[in-house]
């Protein structure tokens, strides 16, 4: 029976395993299609440029506790940094990961947040997206300073929902780290790319 039970048990993680091979390469296009078409809710108007086509990597392990590498959408007026927008992923959430993607311009205002991933209970903790409620806008227009960044429960300025005070806390948090991230390295997520390597002019003669 013991045999029995670990042959089972073998091919039950086996075929788990291929699930989540054939499962994650749609979850993370949905998550690419759904962080593009954000883009136009968090970014501020006035911008000039394609962020989809001006893009940075950078790892932080504020912007996602497994520290894997995290596009920046820069958006640029006039050739000058205008703002950025990027996701952030919350690892505390009641059921799981959250990921919102969110946008904070250059003078350190976020101009916008949208849960792009989660899942949350229905009914409770789905209030993070906008489609829901319209809790994800009272964090248009924050600062790092103008507003105490924690759910009301806790000391700070956010609502928290009936019967769910750890999904929007998760949120509070991770989008306050995202905020601190951009504040410290905002001349690296700006930084101009690198000119196209030059070939070497003896080898050019060759």
């Amino acid at each position: 029976m013991g045999l029995v039970l670990a042959l089972v048990g073998a091919v039950a993680t086996g075929v788990l395993a291929g699930l989540n091979e054939v499962t994650k390469g749609p979850i993370a296009e949905a998550i690419r299609l759904e962080t593009l078409k954000a883009l136009r809710t968090v970014l501020p108007e006035g911008y000039d440029n394609d962020p989809v086509a001006d893009t940075i990597f950078l790892i932080d392990k504020r912007l996602n506790k497994k520290e894997t590498p995290v596009k920046f959408y820069r958006a640029t007026k006039a050739g000058q940094p205008f703002a950025s927008a990027f996701v952030v992923t919350a690892p505390d959430g009641y059921s799981g990961n959250i990921s919102t993607i969110m946008a904070v311009s250059t003078d350190g205002i976020v101009t916008g947040i949208e849960v792009i991933a989660h899942a949350e209970t229905p009914g409770l903790g789905d209030k993070i997206q906008r489609n829901v409620s319209d809790w994800p806008l009272f964090f248009n227009g924050k600062t790092k300073d103008n507003v105490k960044w924690g759910v009301k429960k806790d000391g700070g300025d956010f609502d928290q929902f009936a019967g769910a005070t750890i999904t929007p806390r998760a949120v509070v948090h991770s989008v306050k780290r995202g905020l601190d991230f951009f504040l410290e390295q905002q001349a690296k997520i700006f930084a101009p790319a690198p000119a196209p390597a030059q070939p070497d002019a003896a080898a050019a003669k060759q």
